[in-house]
């Protein structure tokens, strides 16, 4: 599984270094958050790999929600447990949640399709911001802070109308943004296809957090420096 290089089994939990978190985060989300830089003092692993260790563990379920409870820092004990029930929760090895997971519908335990829905979505997941964020941001007037930039995302989920489709493509439906106060709920819906067949729908959840006053200027400086950081490692 091209997953192998992204973590580690030992003793019965699964664990995730930090170049293995910056390095699936750059290399296969093409997401250049510094958060995930290894060497971040507010470093995590990437939502996105746990989403697809939890793919390439049980399979693709034609429902599938998943809810974030907290960052996973380097090295933490995850236990991934060995179940067939609906509802499953990843733990560290002293009880905390950091992912609850809810499933139904038929499963597929096809290693092609699991890896083709992983690297679209995680793709579609990691290009949030700019290219969605902004100009939703835009839109209400909002930014979040360019000195301590603060993204939280919160979960996913998807439907699926069937499994019998190869190459999943990905595309934003719409996108919302309810602000209150300095906090901002996005809800970013898209859409399943496979040849131009739609074949489900999902959403993404993030919270976005510091908001102030949109300034032109300084979202462009964002925008440049997350450009500079993408540059300097594909250079």
């Amino acid at each position: 599984m091209f997953l192998d290089s992204f973590h580690s089994k030992e003793n019965g939990f699964i664990q995730i270094t930090a170049d293995q978190a910056s390095e699936f985060a750059k290399g296969v989300s093409d997401d250049f958050n510094p958060i995930h830089d290894p060497d971040s003092r507010r470093f995590c692993v990437p939502g996105d790999l746990l989403f697809a260790l939890v793919l390439s563990s049980y399979g693709i379920s034609q429902r599938m929600s998943f809810s974030f409870k907290g960052m996973v820092g380097a090295l933490t004990p995850l236990v991934f447990p060995d179940t067939d029930a609906p509802r499953l929760e990843i733990l560290n090895d002293k009880g905390k949640e950091f992912l609850h997971v809810e499933r139904s519908g038929e499963v597929s335990q096809s290693p092609a399709l699991i890896e083709a829905m992983i690297r679209n979505y995680v793709v579609f997941s990691g290009h949030n911001f700019p290219g969605i964020l902004v100009p939703l941001m835009a839109e209400h007037n909002v930014m979040i802070n360019p000195a301590r930039p603060l993204v939280i995302y919160e979960g996913m989920s998807f439907n699926l109308d069937h499994l019998a489709f190869s190459n999943p493509v990905l595309e934003l439906s719409a996108a919302t943004l309810k602000v209150s106060g300095k906090r901002g709920d996005a809800e970013l819906h898209f859409g399943i296809s496979d040849a131009g067949r739609p074949v489900g729908t999902g959403l993404k959840k993030l919270v976005l957090s510091g908001l102030r006053d949109y300034e032109e200027s300084a979202m462009q400086g964002m925008c440049d420096l997350y450009q500079a950081r993408k540059d300097s490692h594909l250079n």
